[in-house]
Parts: structure tokens; C-alpha cells; sequence
């Protein structure tokens, strides 16, 4: 697995971004608003005090156009600082890596940073649902059994039920790939995308987290339904001495 060493600091701070949905049109709609714009709003307040990474956790384009890959270029080359990235199940993942393959984007799924070890993780499969089949699962235990610093994990795909419409697109193999977490206490949680609304728990030891999209929020129903609440996204401080703060930003409408 690719691995990317920051400098020697104290602490790490990521700004973690998911479910663009972006169109090819910038004006365009989806749920009732513009995915591009939500996408520069959120853009324009990391600028006011940039993170030191940025991450995209999947989902980036709603019509796997060229011209929405496009758009996401054109956006992020702003960012002075690196972004990485990992597929959803709208996404065109071939399409997606030959697009993103210059500056500021970086192809690495292993981050090295303030004494934490950050892996991106590939949850994308044949259907819109989660999967993360055994040679996967090999390279991660290959992976935890390689570094013993503490760890948190990122994926586009929720690898537990949460109780609403999205369940039926959740992780679809997610048990081998459970007890293989649970042989590394070293994992600390698990973060994802999917879901399109914030949420943070305790699943048998390990934190996982929700991170809301910065186009629309689901509502946790069990018929699919969509919240126009301001673009939203994630911003994390992994700190030399094993902890972690978490912080829910939101833009309102």
C-alpha cells in the first residue's frame, strides 16, 4: 500500500469532504441544488485557515461525466495543500484515477502523520452496495501487521447498518472484514461517506463515523429522503498522543 509521510509534527489536521455529486453542468441540480456550488462554498472556508491534507471519500460525481471529473480538477486546484481520494458507487473509478493524477491529488491510501497511521480503503464493487472482498482484506492485514501505531480507517461505504433507507447500499461482506478489525487493537475507528448525514458511535469497541455529504443530508428514514441543509463536511486533528478531536462544519443555507 502506497504510503505518504508527512513532516515530524504534533498534531495532523484533515478536512475530510464526500458525496459531491457533481454534475457537468456547474449550474446544474441535484436534490434541489447546485453540487459544484456547495463544493466551492466548502472550499472557500477551508481557505480561511487550510487543513493539512484534504480527503474525498467517494461519490464526487452524481453522472460519471467527464466534464464533473473535470469540474472537481478545476475546483481543487486551489488547494495548496495534498488531496486524496477514494471511489463510490457513483463514480467512475478508471476515469476517476486518470483524471486525478496531477497536483494537487496524490494516488497514495496510506497516511504516515503525527504518530497516526490513516488507511483509505476501497469499499466500491459491482453494485452500489459496499464490498470488500478477500484480497482486500489480505493487503489490510498485511498492512496493520506492518505498522502498530494507532490507526483510523476511511471508505466511502458504511460498514454497519444505521437504520435508514441507505442500509439496502450498505457493506455487503462486512463480517470477515469485522473480525479481521477486531484482531488489531490498534484500529481505532472507522470514518465513511454514503450515508450523507453526520454520525458518530461505538460498534464493539471501534468509533465509526458518518461523514455528511457537501451536497444534501438523508434523513434517517426508512424511505429515501433528502434535506437541503448547506453544504456539510468533516475536520479532523489526529494528535501525537493517541487522541483525536472531530468536528461536524457546516455551511447553513
Amino acid at each position: 500500500m502506497l504510503a505518504y509521510h508527512f513532516p515530524q509534527q504534533d498534531q495532523f489536521r484533515l478536512a475530510q469532504l464526500t458525496d459531491c455529486h457533481l454534475l457537468a453542468e456547474p449550474d446544474a441540480l441535484y436534490q434541489g441544488v447546485s453540487p459544484y456550488h456547495q463544493l466551492q462554498a466548502v472550499l472557500k472556508q477551508l481557505a480561511v485557515d487550510w487543513p493539512d491534507a484534504v480527503l474525498l471519500t467517494g461519490d464526487l460525481s452524481q453522472d460519471h461525466s467527464l466534464a464533473s471529473y473535470q469540474h472537481l480538477q478545476d475546483l481543487m486546484q486551489q488547494v495548496p495543500v495534498p488531496v486524496f481520494w477514494l471511489p463510490g458507487n457513483h463514480d467512475d473509478s478508471q476515469q476517476l484515477g486518470e483524471l486525478l493524477a496531477q497536483a494537487p491529488f496524490l494516488p497514495h491510501k496510506c497516511l504516515l502523520a503525527a504518530g497516526w497511521q490513516l488507511l483509505l480503503l476501497d469499499s466500491t464493487g459491482p453494485t452500489p452496495a459496499g464490498y470488500f472482498p478477500v484480497e482486500r482484506r489480505t493487503e489490510l492485514a498485511a498492512q496493520l501487521k506492518q505498522h502498530q501505531q494507532p490507526c483510523w480507517l476511511f471508505a466511502h461505504h458504511h460498514p454497519w447498518p444505521i437504520g435508514s433507507s441507505i442500509d439496502r447500499h450498505g457493506w455487503q461482506d462486512a463480517e470477515p472484514f469485522w473480525q479481521l478489525l477486531q484482531q488489531h487493537p490498534q484500529v481505532r475507528g472507522l470514518a465513511h461517506g454514503h450515508c450523507h448525514h453526520a454520525y458518530r458511535r461505538c460498534q464493539q469497541g471501534i468509533e465509526l463515523v458518518g461523514c455528511p455529504a457537501t451536497s444534501v443530508q438523508f434523513q434517517q428514514t426508512a424511505e429515501w429522503r433528502t434535506d437541503a441543509q448547506g453544504p456539510q463536511w468533516c475536520e479532523w486533528n489526529f494528535q501525537r498522543d493517541g487522541s483525536m478531536q472531530l468536528d461536524f462544519k457546516r455551511i447553513m443555507p
